[in-house]
């Protein structure tokens, strides 16, 4: 009884149980009450077809119909006594005392005998004691209720009805109402002991993987039955808070890695230079010419911290930068316009394929920072290829999503590489000849996780086709105009 189930279980018993025997008190009494009120329907029809008998031919016609119906098999009550309550005729042979004294329906049942009875066992009333009439105690005593009249003559007149059959009728109504609740009783006891200790079982699996997970072992995770139910539903949704928790220590490891070993080389060199501008003399330009190095350097160095604290909120998914309803084509044209002069510079083409208009809901420095890197690295691995340098910035939608694509010439990175190539630092050109941090293909992987979208690398045959795939909140039927 400690656990939460067990409790609201055992609750759920008592509410039932309670309800169950308000049910059957409920339903007895209202059967009783249905037949009752059946009765004294009935007997009211009598009482009005013993007037009309009275009213044709006196007390002789009354008696007369009285002897006749008290005859039939299941004939109601019939009695007629004289002003001293002396039978004169009807069924019945004796009364409980002090149902004649009172005009009118009976205020609650009565015992009677009937003439020419069997001996037997005595009746108990339904309040629990037992009817006690002017007779033999051996016979057998019935209950019933009646309608009383006096005639103008002084003679009382009573026409009632046995309640053997409602009362018979109420007990069988009792008796199956409490043998159902019973076995529906027995059979709720029986699902709260196989179903709650199947529940409890899993809570308890559940509370295990937690401890170990707790313990260290953040690689756990908590068990999915498969039967999507609100424990595996829970249990989805915990394990994918672990999954990024993981993730997100395995990102602050790596950053940690990373700057041990990326950074030391840049931060030896900028010290070098320091040390060799101090150890000899040098004139005013040469002292110059260091100091901008250095400053350089500072500057890279400051670029690429700031890179890797962008990378790391955009990952843990926080971010103060405002979140808007952007246009994709406008931005695609505006970073292909600014870096088409550094293309020609270093002899490559770059050209714009933007037709279609299509809305993100993001953050447009964020945006156009991420596709600038990938625009910046393809011109940069595809300057000086054979064949024609050549960049391509297209844009394509459809109902769910916009595809926002940098298709370049270079070499291209292997299949094998392609995961690789969006971590922190990584850099798969071995000569490291070509400027850089690292960080390029790493912020946009970020900026897509944090807009819920995601970033592909493919085979362009030949070159790179890096695509930024956002989940689009209108793409208009017209296209959007060309650049001139």
């Amino acid at each position: 009884m400690k656990t939460t189930a067990a409790r609201l279980s055992a609750l759920y018993l008592l509410l039932f149980a309670g309800c169950a025997i308000l049910l059957v008190f409920y339903m007895t009494s209202l059967s009783g009450r249905m037949l009752v009120g059946q009765i004294q329907d009935t007997i009211n029809e009598e009482m009005a077809g013993l007037g009309r008998a009275y009213q044709r031919g006196g007390l002789t016609s009354l008696v007369r119909v009285i002897e006749m119906r008290s005859r039939q098999p299941g004939a109601n009550l019939y009695l007629i006594t004289d002003p001293q309550g002396r039978i004169l005729a009807g069924n019945v042979q004796s009364l409980q005392p002090g149902v004649l004294d009172k005009l009118g329906w009976t205020e609650r049942p009565f015992g009677y005998q009937r003439y020419g009875e069997a001996e037997g066992e005595r009746r108990a009333t339904r309040y629990g004691e037992e009817a006690t009439i002017d007779a033999d105690p051996t016979q057998p005593v019935h209950l019933a209720t009646a309608v009383v009249l006096r005639l103008p003559n002084q003679m009382i007149v009573m026409v009632g009805r046995d309640l053997g059959e409602p009362e018979r009728f109420r007990q069988v109504v009792q008796r199956a109402l409490i043998v159902t609740l019973g076995i529906m009783g027995l059979g709720a006891l029986l699902i709260w002991f196989f179903v709650g200790r199947t529940a409890l079982r899993r809570i308890d699996r559940i509370s295990e993987a937690s401890r170990r997970i707790m313990g260290g072992d953040l690689s756990g995770r908590l068990p999915v039955e498969g039967s999507g139910d609100e424990f595996d539903r829970l249990s989805e949704n915990l394990n994918e808070m672990l999954a990024r928790i993981a993730a997100l220590n395995e990102g602050l490891k790596q950053v940690s890695d990373n700057i041990a070993h990326d950074l030391k080389t840049p931060l030896t060199r900028l010290r070098n230079k320091a040390e060799s501008a101090l150890g000899t003399p040098k004139d005013t330009a040469e002292y110059r010419e260091v100091l901008e190095g250095t400053i350089a350097e500072s500057d890279q160095l400051i670029r690429t911290f700031n890179a890797i604290l962008m990378i790391s909120r955009l990952e843990a998914g926080y971010s103060a930068e405002a979140m808007v309803d952007v246009d994709l084509t406008a931005i695609a044209r505006d970073v292909a316009e600014l870096y088409e002069p550094a293309a020609e510079e270093v002899g490559v083409t770059l050209e714009s394929a933007v037709d279609v208009a299509a809305t993100a809901h993001g953050n447009r420095e964020l945006i156009g920072q991420a596709l600038s890197n990938i625009v910046d690295n393809a011109i940069k691995y595809s300057a000086g290829t054979n064949g024609g340098s050549r960049v391509v910035v297209s844009l394509t939608a459809d109902d769910a999503e916009a595809r926002l694509s940098v298709r370049d010439t270079g070499p291209g990175i292997p299949e094998d590489d392609r995961a690789r190539a969006t971590e922190r630092f990584v850099r798969l050109e071995k000569s490291r000849s070509q400027p850089g941090s690292g960080l390029g293909l790493s912020l946009a992987k970020a900026v897509m996780g944090f807009h819920h979208g995601r970033l592909e690398l493919a085979d362009a045959e030949p070159g790179l086709l890096v695509s930024m795939i956002f989940p689009i909140i209108r793409k208009p039927d017209e296209t959007a105009d060309r650049p001139g």
